[in-house]
């Protein structure tokens, strides 16, 4: 049988289940589906999302090295049946959101909490020195008490002597840690900084600022949210493709919010050119074949909605007159950016990165045309500087290989 408080303990029971509650939030390895503590990261709702189709708790993933980037996802019973992930969704728009309704949650009482924290710590202080000075008092009383009951005993009842020496310099100790509390209180008042009214009140008053100032860390917005919300319900909703996001607040009341999804992968409406103008502006360039494949991937449908074949490409390109590719015209030699990753020795996104930054020059007819690159171009100067520091940001076991050889750069030692 459990007897509370029959011993002094070294803590109070509220604090050991104060304790115990924190340690179980901390035990992120347990399968449960109690929300959990924040660990860091850039995640605003670490341990506390859930996942509105199945009830488990969501789990966060970082995707890109500087952990700007996270998604929050739900393996549903993919560790127990082997099935596919129950729902996942971008991080950074969910976290936008539920920051703003933090914002507006707390900002009308923003000033009204401020001021009430200032008058509350200097009245806490006030209270604590005038205890602390009424309780001196008392000990200097019991010390010159103590002192007179010792004077006036007769030395020849040592026992009784002792025993008031004893409780003399027991008022001696008492006393002398009470003005030691006393002058640690002022000295910790007196290097305390002044509370700026103005400052604080402003602060208040402006707290979208504040919580995206560049010192804050992300530890403290993660308990801030921890301290308002008690957990975040997310579903998705395939018809809208939004997000549906349900606060739940300490204290009952809940906020329903939807937030868009991005609409990866889908080809944007306004750059869906028409056959008859990919033709001409394409046509002739290329070989039919290479034609073919690139009005393929610019979802550019033939009139009865099929894709772009070699024979369909060449019936339309003599309907419209404009004469077949040639291989003998002077041309500039250009090679495509795949041919250009494999002679430079760097991926495919390098070699847009440089054109996209201007080092490495090349054209486009059109948009999500063949990018055409100029060979003379390799061996430029800015070239071969950008290619040195994309070869530097490497890590330093990585080796580009090709015919179980290390492939070098042009103009590169």
């Amino acid at each position: 049988m459990l007897l509370r408080d029959n011993h002094p303990g070294y803590i109070t029971w509220d604090e050991f289940e104060e304790n115990q509650r924190m340690l179980a939030e901390n035990a992120h390895m347990q399968k449960r589906t109690s929300r959990k503590s924040g660990r860091g990261g850039r995640a605003l709702l670490t341990g506390i999302v859930r996942c509105g189709r199945c009830g488990r708790m969501m789990r966060v993933t970082y995707s890109t090295r500087s952990g700007t980037a996270h998604r929050y996802w739900c393996r549903g019973q993919a560790e127990a049946t082997g099935g596919k992930p129950c729902i996942g969704i971008g991080g950074v728009r969910v976290d936008r959101a539920v920051a703003r309704q933090l914002m507006e949650a707390v900002a009308p009482h923003a000033l009204q909490a401020a001021r009430l924290a200032v008058e509350r710590s200097m009245q806490a202080d006030d209270e604590v020195r005038d205890a602390l000075l009424r309780e001196t008092e008392e000990a200097r009383y019991e010390v010159a008490l103590a002192a007179r009951r010792h004077a006036a005993v007769d030395p020849d009842k040592r026992l009784v002597a002792r025993e008031l020496e004893a409780r003399w310099n027991g008022a001696l100790e008492r006393l002398a840690d009470l003005e030691h509390r006393l002058d640690e209180l002022e000295r910790q008042r007196s290097g305390r900084p002044d509370i700026d009214h103005d400052v604080l009140i402003a602060l208040a008053d402006d707290l979208p600022a504040v919580w995206n100032a560049p010192g804050v860390q992300p530890q403290t917005k993660q308990r801030l949210t921890h301290v308002l919300v008690r957990e975040v319900v997310i579903d998705i909703s395939e018809p809208t493709n939004e997000a549906v996001v349900t606060i739940h607040w300490h204290g009952g009341r809940h906020t329903e919010l939807r937030v868009a999804r991005v609409s990866v992968g889908r080809y944007p409406e306004d750059r869906h050119p028409g056959a008859v103008e990919v033709m001409r502006t394409l046509g002739g360039h290329w070989p039919d074949r290479e034609l073919a494949v690139t009005m393929n991937r610019m979802r550019c449908k033939s009139a009865d909605g099929q894709t772009w074949t070699v024979v369909r490409v060449r019936e339309l390109r003599e309907r419209l007159g404009i004469d077949e590719f040639d291989p003998a015209l002077p041309r500039e030699q250009t090679i495509s950016v795949d041919e250009t990753a494999r002679r430079l020795g760097i991926c495919v996104g390098s070699v847009h990165r440089l054109i996209g930054a201007g080092t490495l020059p090349a054209k486009q007819l059109m948009h999500s045309a063949p990018w055409q690159v100029p060979v003379a171009a390799l061996d430029s100067e800015p070239v071969r500087i950008g290619v040195r520091e994309i070869v530097d940001r490497r890590p330093r076991n990585f080796a580009v290989l090709q015919d179980e050889k290390t492939l070098k750069l042009p103009g590169i030692e």
